[in-house]
């Protein structure tokens, strides 16, 4: 058994107590889990400062000297403050208890000396130090430390006495213990082409780095490494699947396509739509199936790029479907292609759970015979039931809803798969549609269509709500529509839900000669849907609703977007939520409502709102801001975001480092077989036995 999958609590120092706090609090099993528990910060722990020379605003320091008295303070019933007067000859501060007061009292001696390590506040016109580490003073040396590592810690394993510090001393006897005998991951042409350092020397610099310099090039290293595999297994999949798959070869243009493109266009094409319909042809006359992503923000003209695809394949005798989260949703593709297309003779057929009986019969027959050209549906269409003459291009809008599985399904559908194409509004920078969507081509269309006005985005605290509605009157007065909308947060359903229903009752006072509607996701499908109708056409004014709305219908009237606690949503969900403005000629508004007191976070992400409506940009900044694992929904069933150490958001280079060197070895070595590469191969065999969830990319 190799020595890091044996049992923590073996290790010096743990025992069976310890290795039950480790194991629930922190997740260490193993000595491997402990020495990939990696510190969350450093402090310079090399040199001995006087006590004349402290301030209140200084980081960690550390000072050499003797406790001179102790004094207790009481503090109610049971406790007490204990002070302790330390001085190193050039001034005394104080050491300070509000906890462990009685242990520190018996275990320091007055008049002995020690090394006090802490950070420094002012109190009482004295330096002070609260709760500080303290050690013995002989045997001390001051180079022999470098950077101290922190280890995060919760509060039952500090009352279990496993401190950061504990954490470390118990890391330290793990690396004497392990010595340099840990196996490389990294074959040597990859660590001597790009200079990375040892897999051992990065584990043990990661804990005790001497320097800033060092650190930095253990965290390369390992960051390569983490990156390095989830690209590999990503880039393998993509390549097995190509292989595996032949895709259809369109290489005709007809009579839909050209006769659309001349007679049906509503608009002429933006450079960038263009762009992306030639990346398209390309693909699906190319031989391999298609897999590509179509990244643009709401309203950039998607669904027209989406059906002008569609057309080539029927011009190549096959069928088409596109495939929609919702019902409501699926109903809209379809009133907007038949639109499209009015005046040519192309079946265009509905299939989502409310089809029933005949008329569902009649679609499944029509699809079956292949009368029906372009079938619009939700997650029904991939039913076994449903049966297609010959299905050649599949579009799937707002891919986060569909995950690899439901698109491997499809492929069932025809001897060859079709093409496919994913659409998403929420755009994503491309470091990180590398690691989610790594199967897929990415497109992007980065211009909106000529004409539209962008969306104006403003900033109200909640104190100034009385011009707010003064506000929305004038539009509605105007004719227009308007959404408010609420948060909804699981963990606070209840509160949420009933802000929601008092606000309706406030609202309702306040604007008593409109209609409204309310739309949450504990309606029923039949009520939320009759409720939305009914915006749909008009008849009410306003709709309160939580974010059920953000993948959603598209009302040209609508052009105020009023967001209340705008501080609970992150930056791509108020993103998609103004995004559900501005779809006709009139100036539309997102209003952001907030309270006054903002974190400094917060603040940021209201402004960048404010300033821009380029999606890509607000992508950027929510991933770093948020960091990946919030990206809620966008990953592939489990994708392997449990990265220790690597940060998608900030090591964009580094990523795209990592997906070079997996692309050359893939192409040097497409079915995995080249010794070369075994330690490659076995590596990824054996990570893919861990705990993270690879089968979404495998």
């Amino acid at each position: 058994m190799d020595l890091l999958s044996q049992d923590i609590q073996y290790l010096t120092g743990v025992g069976p107590s310890r290795k039950k706090i480790l194991a629930t609090e922190l997740g260490i099993n193993t000595f491997g889990d402990l020495l990939m528990y990696f510190p969350y910060k450093y402090v310079d722990r090399s040199r001995l400062y006087s006590i004349k020379e402290l301030t209140g605003d200084m980081p960690f320091i550390q000072v050499k000297g003797r406790i001179l008295s102790f004094e207790t303070f009481e503090m109610g019933p049971r406790k007490e403050r204990v002070v302790a007067h330390f001085s190193d000859g050039t001034a005394v501060m104080d050491l300070t208890w509000f906890n462990g007061g009685k242990f520190a009292k018996k275990n320091y001696k007055v008049h002995t000396d020690y090394i006090v390590f802490g950070k420094p506040t002012v109190f009482n016109g004295r330096i002070n130090v609260v709760h500080p580490d303290i050690d013995p003073a002989d045997g001390f040396e001051l180079d022999g430390l470098g950077l101290q590592p922190y280890y995060s810690t919760t509060e039952k394993s500090k009352k279990s006495s496993l401190t950061s510090r504990a954490i470390e001393k118990l890391t330290k006897s793990l690396v004497e213990k392990i010595g340099y005998q840990l196996p490389e991951t990294l074959p040597d042409f990859i660590t001597g082409k790009l200079h990375l350092m040892s897999r051992s020397d990065a584990l043990r610099i990661i804990h005790y780095p001497k320097d800033a310099k060092e650190l930095e090039k253990a965290r390369l290293r390992l960051k390569f490494e983490e990156l390095f595999y989830v690209q590999l297994n990503i880039v393998r999949y993509a390549s097995d699947h190509r292989r595996k798959y032949r895709g259809f070869v369109f290489n005709r243009i007809g009579d839909n396509f050209n006769g659309f493109y001349h007679n049906n266009l509503p608009f002429p094409l933006t450079g960038a739509q263009k762009r992306v319909i030639r990346e398209i042809r390309h693909d699906m006359g190319s031989g391999r199936q298609m897999n590509r992503l179509l990244q643009g923000d709401v309203g950039s003209g998607k669904t027209l790029v989406a059906l002008m695809s569609m057309l080539i394949a029927l011009d190549n005798g096959f069928q088409a479907c596109i495939v929609a989260p919702t019902e409501i949703l699926a109903e809209q593709h379809l009133a907007t292609i038949q639109e499209f297309l009015q005046g040519m003779n192309i079946r265009v057929e509905l299939l989502t759970g409310i089809v029933k009986g005949k008329r569902r019969e009649a679609v499944l027959e029509g699809l079956k015979n292949g009368d029906i050209k372009i079938l619009v549906g939700t997650h029904a269409v991939i039913e076994d039931t449903v049966l297609f003459a010959q299905l050649g291009m599949v579009v799937v809008d707002e891919q986060h809803r569909f995950g690899v599985a439901q698109r491997a399904k499809l492929w069932s559908k025809n001897t060859n798969p079709p093409h496919v194409l994913v659409m998403t509004a929420t755009p994503i920078p491309r470091t990180l549609a590398m690691t989610l969507y790594g199967d897929l081509d990415v497109s992007v269309i980065d211009e909106l269509p000529p004409g539209r006005k962008p969306i104006v985005t403003q900033h109200f605290y909640d104190n100034r709500m009385t011009s707010l509605y003064d506000g929305i009157r004038k539009q509605i007065n105007r004719g227009r529509q308007v959404y408010i909308v609420f948060p909804l947060i699981e963990e606070s359903e209840k509160m949420d839900l009933k802000n929601l229903e008092d606000g309706y009752e406030v609202f309702r006072q306040v604007f008593p000669e409109f209609s409204m509607s309310k739309v949450h996701g504990r309606m029923k499908a039949k009520e939320k849907e009759e409720e939305m109708q009914r915006f749909v056409k008009g008849e009410t004014q306003i709709l309160v609703a939580t974010t059920v709305i953000e993948v959603g219908v598209n009302v040209p009237n609508a052009s105020v977007m009023v967001i209340l606690d705008a501080q609970r949503f992150g930056l791509s969900q108020l993103h998609q939520l103004r995004g559900r403005v501005g779809r006709g000629a009139e100036q539309s508004f997102c209003i952001l409502v907030t309270n006054s007191k903002l974190s400094d976070e917060t603040r940021k992400r209201i402004d960048i709102m404010c300033d821009t409506n380029d999606g890509f940009r607000i992508a950027e900044a929510d991933l770093k801001l948020r960091g990946p694992g919030d990206l809620e929904g966008t990953q592939q069933s489990g994708m392997a975001f449990d990265l220790k150490i690597a940060d998608i958001a900030r090591d964009g280079q580094i990523v795209q480092m990592a997906r070079d060197e997996a692309q050359a070895i893939i192409e040097d070595d497409p079915i995995c077989e080249k010794s070369k590469y075994a330690m490659l191969w076995n590596r990824l065999k054996e990570l893919r036995k861990t705990d993270i969830n690879w089968a979404a990319i495998s």
